[in-house]
């Protein structure tokens, strides 16, 4: 299993296999091996300061998806490590803006972002995301996802403890159509929510 570390290490596990990843049964889906090894690779070369290296940002890592196939990757195990990823690249972004352009520099992009979360965070329950257009489209519970944006808000506003696995994690119910919150929507927001996290962490 891959391990990201603060140094951006990287482990293998006993089988020897090049993304450590262990694959799901024959008749199940997982990530494409190749896909989610050629990505690895190339995260491993610009963790590792390799100077051909293309750079790998943590946007890429949070928007990256692999095809599925039949025994393929687990996917439970290559997202726990996109994950880790995201956080060591994130660490680095925040270290190297601080190094060419000052603390400051940092602090206005973490506090421009944190502006445009909050502005929809204080918008009303029910009212914060727009509803699907078609009526039998799923949608996420409006209650899960306003109780999610509450514990945003509070880490936003009064440095409540939250962490970016946090809301990777958080489930919603689903209800259809209208009835609930546009997933896309709400998926996006909560993409730029972990972001901020990542960045603050």
């Amino acid at each position: 299993m891959i391990d990201i570390e603060d140094g951006g290490t990287v482990a293998r596990n006993g089988s020897g296999a090049a993304a450590g990843f262990n694959r799901v049964g024959r008749g199940e889906l997982g990530y494409s091996p190749k896909q989610v090894e050629k990505f690895m690779e190339a995260a491993r070369a610009y963790l590792r300061n390799t100077s051909s290296a293309e750079p790998v940002t943590s946007h890429q890592v949070r928007s990256v998806a692999f095809d599925a196939i039949r025994g393929g990757y687990d996917a439970g195990q290559v997202d726990a490590a996109l994950d880790r990823l995201e956080d060591a690249l994130a660490r680095r972004e925040r270290d190297e803006l601080i190094d060419r352009q000052g603390e400051e520099a940092w602090l206005h992009e973490v506090g421009h972002l944190a502006s445009v979360l909050r502005a929809r965070l204080l918008r009303p329950d029910g009212d914060r995301f727009r509803r699907p257009s078609k009526n039998g489209a799923p949608s996420y519970h409006p209650r899960d996802v306003d109780e999610l944006c509450h514990r945003l808000l509070n880490y936003l506003e009064h440095d409540a403890v939250m962490s970016a696995d946090d809301v990777r994690t958080a489930v919603f119910r689903t209800v259809t159509g209208r009835d609930g919150y546009e997933e896309t929507q709400v998926d996006a927001f909560l993409d730029r929510c972990v972001e901020l996290i990542a960045k603050i962490a």
